[in-house]
């Protein structure tokens, strides 16, 4: 493996995947910033409702359409963006993005009306909106597609089990192509008798109980529904293969802490099990062990705080904690890197505080982007 400008050369898709709260929409929006640095056009995509990227970046709102970020928003922090570079950001609506999934594929104005106003599609709209990763995907597949970007990095949802995003075509395409709804789309011989008896026995109680027709409801519904199936499996196709595509990297982003190193470890072999490309490991909120960690005794600490024993037992105290973390964190860094196969990961220590402005971000990229020599050098600065 190599340094991360290298892992990204020629790549127009980056998914940053991995489990909840090991730091990948900072890591994203740092790749993305560094990107649109070196003179790409990037847009970087979020399901993160939280605001850090739109704050990290100074926007008020993130809209769920593109929003260029000022470039002199980076002015006096160290971040230059690069001559043909832009970076724009946008935070995902899943809902609406179904929604404008919907209106594309529909064959007319009536059929989509047809589907968006139903009473059935609002409600099950919300329950499939509610898979993130199928809508955030399909943007994805729709952002490639318009040429607008030279690269797209996504942040993917924070699904506990990650395998839910690389399954997300397949399960939509699943249920539209399940034989419940087949029965409902087009039910023949026996089928049909019960549907139409038992359905029919069903809703006349429900109409009479509830005054709704849901019986005249789903019969709009999957009847418009059927005219968009074409499009939803050629799209879920479309969709699969751009993940597959040798242009699109996957970057592992995890922390050393044992449940985030387990999901990664599964992910990565489930990677394998799909063949979708590897980019690399990123770690996040490492402790570094320093390589001298030898024992510091409170009498030489005192010595050097004019004498004030009691400061120094705390100071002394405060280290050993650290490095019991860090030698934690390095047992762990062993194993992800024999078992996800990245013998050279990139690190990026444990900060101070959280990333909530372009100062914090600007400190993640450079330890994302450090190249060589320097990244050691930046990681010994850290350790304990």
């Amino acid at each position: 493996m190599s340094d991360l400008v290298e892992r990204l050369a020629g790549k127009r898709v980056v998914v940053c995947a991995g489990s909840g709260g090991v730091g990948k929409t900072t890591t994203s929006a740092a790749i993305a910033m560094g990107l649109a640095a070196r003179g790409e056009r990037v847009c970087v995509v979020t399901i993160d409702p939280a605001r850090r990227l739109a704050d990290a970046l100074g926007i008020e709102q993130l809209g769920s359409e593109p929003r260029r970020v000022d470039d002199e928003r980076f002015a006096g922090h160290g971040i230059v963006i690069g001559e043909g570079g832009e970076l724009w950001a946008m935070m995902l609506d899943p809902k609406r993005t179904f929604d404008e999934l919907i209106a594309k594929l529909a064959p007319d104005d009536k059929a989509r009306d047809d589907i968006l106003d139903n009473r059935i599609y609002r409600e099950l709209s919300s329950a499939v909106a509610g898979s993130q990763e199928f809508t955030a995907v399909a943007k994805l597949y729709d952002l490639d597609r318009s040429g607008q970007f030279d690269v797209i990095v996504l942040d993917t949802p924070p699904s506990r089990n990650a395998l839910d995003f690389l399954d997300a075509p397949d399960r939509l395409t699943g249920f539209l192509e399940g034989r419940a709804l087949r029965l409902f789309l087009a039910p023949s011989g026996l089928a049909a008798k019960v549907v139409g008896r038992g359905t029919g026995v069903v809703f006349g109680v429900l109409r009479r109980v509830t005054g709704v027709d849901l019986m005249d409801d789903l019969s709009v519904f999957f009847g418009a529904l059927s005219g968009v199936l074409d499009g939803f499996r050629e799209r879920a196709a479309g969709v699969k293969a751009l993940l597959a595509d040798d242009a699109t990297t996957f970057l592992i982003v995890t922390s050393p802490e044992r449940e985030p190193v387990e999901e990664a470890i599964f992910f990565r072999g489930k990677l394998r099990e799909a063949a979708m490309p590897f980019g690399g490991l990123v770690v996040n909120r490492l402790h570094p062990l320093a390589a001298d960690d030898h024992d510091v005794s409170a009498e030489d600490v005192a010595a050097e705080l004019g004498g004030d024993a009691a400061l120094a037992r705390k100071v002394v105290r405060t280290l050993d904690e650290f490095r019991v973390l860090a030698r934690r964190d390095a047992g762990a860094l062993v194993r992800l890197k024999r078992e996800v196969g990245d013998d050279d990961p990139i690190v990026v220590p444990h900060l101070d505080g959280d990333v909530h402005d372009v100062d914090g971000l600007v400190l993640v990229h450079r330890h994302l982007f450090a190249a060589g020599a320097e990244r050691e050098e930046l990681l010994s600065e850290a350790a304990f």
